[in-house]
């Protein structure tokens, strides 16, 4: 075995029953930890630089459309590869994820993302109880409430579950129909209670006076990419031919390679292109971007830089002015 006695250890802990989310579907409560707590967790454990999470496919398997509402449905396949003294350890997992909405390219991109996390979520879980194992057992009638209850060792998420659809909403474990007790829910009832109490105490010892320390990221040894909003400039890219076809309307869709991925977040609004409905869902059915961009011998970045210029001409403007002012004062 190449881990260390520390990460078999902590490999062995339960998982606190404060990360577990639950939600109700199809008449059914299901149980289940988010994705970035999962990550989160696996960095602690295996070490920031230790482990790699890779995609191996995607796909879109089922699409609708109604009345300007969209629909779609992905499947993915991840691999997680850790390092452990010298020992490679390789798990992989299978995921699905679906998106809702009006926008197309954020209804695949949200379902994508989705399938990739559960299936991240799913490989994780083969480590042990800290990824959440324990939720996949169908042999006990509440096994969240067997989970410890003690202050975890690193800072814990606010304690109210989740609502609402959210793409780490993934990983959904049923549990058995006769879970719906009185007694059942008269515990959850009270262990909530308990926790928003156990909240209230913790942040009044907090002095309110004093404002939250915002973390200056340019600092960091591997500084995050920059992803702006800009909601004028989209409208301006949607309102541009088809790169492809050069029909109109177009959606605007954010190249996936321009920027490092991000669980839940779109790359910055500098790098979108126009795209007909058509061209635009045959682009997230395909597994390689760039291949595809590839094969209409067209440059996007080029294309989505050229846009985000002609939106800002103002802020290059003054970035030029005051390049030439810096450089006239040290001549």
């Amino acid at each position: 075995m190449g881990f260390s006695a520390k990460q078999v250890q902590a490999l062995r802990r339960s998982l606190n029953s404060r990360h577990v989310r639950t939600r109700v579907a199809n008449g059914r409560e299901l149980s289940y930890i988010e994705g970035w707590y999962a990550i989160s967790e696996a960095n602690r454990i295996f070490g920031f630089d230790a482990w790699n999470r890779e995609t191996l496919d995607s796909r879109c398997v089922l699409t609708r459309e109604n009345r300007g509402s969209f629909f779609a449905v992905y499947v993915a396949k991840v691999r997680i590869t850790v390092q452990a003294d010298g020992t490679t350890i390789v798990r992989e997992g299978h995921g699905s994820g679906e998106g809702r909405g009006l926008s197309p390219g954020e209804v695949h991109d949200i379902a994508l993302k989705a399938a990739e996390t559960d299936a991240t979520k799913r490989a994780l879980a083969t480590f042990g109880k800290p990824f959440g194992l324990e939720l996949y057992r169908k042999d006990k009638i509440a096994s969240a409430q067997s989970l410890p209850t003690q202050q975890p060792l690193s800072a814990s998420p606010p304690t109210q579950p989740r609502l609402g659809s959210h793409p780490d909403d993934t990983t959904p474990i049923p549990r058995p129909s006769h879970y719906y007790g009185r007694r059942h829910q008269n515990s959850m009832t009270e262990l909530l209670r308990r926790d928003q109490e156990r909240t209230r105490q913790e942040n009044a010892i907090v002095p309110t006076s004093v404002p939250a320390a915002k973390i200056d990221k340019s600092q960091l040894a591997i500084v995050e990419p920059k992803r702006l909003r800009d909601k004028a400039h989209l409208k301006f890219v949607a309102s541009q031919p088809c790169l492809v076809c050069g029909r109109q309307p177009s959606d605007p869709h954010h190249l996936r390679f321009a920027q490092p991925r991000a669980i839940g977040l779109k790359v910055s609004d500098e790098f979108t292109v126009p795209l007909c409905r058509g061209h635009h869902r045959q682009l997230h059915q395909a597994g390689n971007e760039g291949a595809w961009w590839e094969k209409f011998k067209i440059k996007p970045l080029r294309v989505a830089r050229q846009f985000w210029e002609q939106t800002h001409a103002s802020e290059a403007s003054s970035e030029v002015a005051s390049q030439s002012s810096i450089a006239a004062k040290a001549e």
